[in-house]
């Protein structure tokens, strides 16, 4: 039952909110109205009646009427007029005898009423007020003593109000208060209503039950994505952020009414907030991530009342990317060495079927003796697989390409940390050894050199090739994204830009030593993920 009392529209919960208010001031304030207006209307009636009890019985005829033979005419007369002037319900004489003189009831006068009530202003000549019912019901009574010219006492006057007559009269002055506060009750009726639409078009028709719905709807779609959101009001001040944006470039709740330009101060908003431009597929590097950001304004009937930034990381797409690069490297790889091997057997065979079977045996022989060689090399001096697995393809494609590819006798490496993965590896000698196969390819002798080191906290790697080498405008530029040496730039320039990064990543370094007699790239990756010690 409460529920449904509880599940109303917002215009009947506004409605009987301000109703239920103003019903419970206007009942307030009535109530104390009628407290203190009651206490001063019993209080004037307190003292207009003793003030008029008082004035009768100072006045001189009255005495001397009550010495005469009939005074009631005379007296009737006179209290009649005074009541109607002071609007008292009664006023009633008595002589000493405690008769009634006068009395608003004319069947009443001759009566005795005993000085129950006025006995004090019998016995002791006081005037006092009473709270009595002897003579008309219940009554504020002023009572007085009349005295002669000889300062005798003759008689008693008692000037009442009905209580009755009281509480009609506070009554009908509520009466005009109770009209105003239903004008008020009105006018609150006619304000709550309005104010409930506006809210209403300020929340698009929306109850506040359905918007606690889309807000949690809302939060935890926002939770859910990989993509970075960032939202804007028409000021370009940040109004939401949500958990992948925090993550991707290492935002807090503290940017939240700054503007976006202190979060991201490579992002300019300006053009979509004044034009409502759309920019899609913007990318940027923030904080050594490769970013692709897109800006779209947010409009409310026509009108452009902020800008929302979606963003996504672009650096594990591109991981995965040059994974499958090096995938595909290593596919051309063993082609390259079935093809290779494939010649060699071809020339074997023909070797048999002349019967040359000496030059088979030493060609044969040949072959065994620089696997074993090979395979010495990188088996029992280099203990990490994923090296291993690198070389072996390389020296297939360096055996295709004519290329004398060279691990060095003093070469010498444990198994890489765990934080160092294949894909560090594949992007860093990978791309390396594929540059310098490329730069040696014009040169009539073409070697190419590798050598790793695990010394003390650091793992050394060393590609050297007897190429033409690079000045040193090459060598300033060569980590740079797009740049490259080649002729044609398309889809070349990236695999030192990935090098460097990725070397970057794994708290490392590298060092090019570069003349005419070629270049040797020296890569030191710290066996910690938290790098070297600043005395390393």
């Amino acid at each position: 039952m409460i529920q449904r009392l509880l599940d109303v529209s917002l215009m009947t919960k506004i409605t009987g909110m301000v109703v239920g208010l103003i019903l419970s001031v206007i009942m307030l304030l009535l109530g104390i109205f009628a407290y203190f207006d009651t206490n001063q209307i019993f209080s004037n009636k307190n003292d207009l009646s003793l003030q008029t009890a008082k004035t009768i019985s100072f006045m001189p005829s009255v005495g001397d009427a009550l010495k005469s033979a009939s005074p009631t005419d005379e007296l009737q007369t006179l209290t009649e007029r005074i009541s109607m002037q002071t609007n008292a319900d009664y006023i009633i004489i008595q002589n000493r005898q405690s008769e009634i003189l006068t009395h608003p009831d004319p069947e009443m006068i001759g009566e005795e009423q005993a000085f129950d009530d006025g006995y004090r202003a019998v016995v002791f000549g006081g005037y006092y007020n009473i709270e009595s019912d002897e003579f008309m019901g219940s009554s504020i009574v002023g009572k007085a003593p009349i005295y002669s010219e000889e300062r005798e006492l003759v008689g008693i006057v008692s000037v009442g109000y009905l209580k009755e007559n009281i509480f009609s009269d506070i009554i009908d002055r509520m009466d005009s208060i109770l009209y105003f506060a239903l004008i008020v009750v009105v006018i609150g009726i006619l304000l709550s209503i309005f104010l409930a639409r506006h809210i209403r078009k300020d929340t698009m028709g929306l109850e506040p039950r359905e918007i606690a719905t889309l807000y949690r709807d809302r939060d935890s779609v926002l939770s859910s994505l990989n993509e970075g959101v960032i939202a804007t009001d028409a000021k370009g001040r940040i109004t939401m952020i949500n958990r992948s944006a925090k993550q991707l470039v290492n935002l807090s709740d503290t940017y939240v009414n700054r503007p976006i330009q202190d979060a991201l101060p490579e992002v300019s908003i300006s053009e979509t907030l004044e034009r409502s431009e759309v920019t899609l597929n913007n990318e940027l590097h923030i904080n050594q991530r490769v970013i692709i950001l897109n800006l779209a304004p947010i409009l409310d009937q026509g009108t452009v009342v902020g800008a929302v930034a979606t963003f996504r990381d672009k650096t594990e797409i591109k991981e995965m990317v040059n994974t499958l690069s090096e995938v595909k490297k290593y596919s051309e790889d063993l082609r390259a060495q079935t093809h290779e091997f494939a010649n060699k057997m071809y020339v074997i065979s023909g070797l048999l079927q002349l019967k040359s079977y000496d030059e088979a045996f030493q060609m044969v022989q040949k072959e065994v003796a620089s696997m074993e060689n090979n395979n010495r090399m990188i088996f029992e001096q280099i203990s990490d697989p994923k090296v291993q697995a690198i070389l072996l393809g390389k020296m297939s494609k360096a055996s295709e390409k004519k290329i004398d590819f060279i691990v060095d006798e003093n070469s010498y490496l444990n198994q890489l940390p765990e934080h160092i993965e294949v894909t560090h590896m594949t992007t860093i000698i990978g791309n390396l050894i594929d540059n310098a196969f490329e730069e040696v390819m014009s040169q009539s002798e073409r070697k190419v050199t590798f050598l790793t080191l695990d010394i003390g906290k650091d793992i050394i790697f060393e590609i050297s090739d007897n190429g033409g080498g690079l000045d040193d405008q090459h060598v300033a530029h060569v980590f740079q994204p797009g740049y490259t040496t080649k002729g044609e730039k398309e889809q070349r320039g990236f695999g030192l830009f990935n090098v460097k990064e990725t070397i970057d990543e794994l708290k490392g370094d590298i060092e090019i030593n570069s003349d005419e007699n070629g270049t040797t790239f020296s890569i030191f990756l710290p066996k910690s993920d938290k790098g070297g010690s600043e005395d390393d």
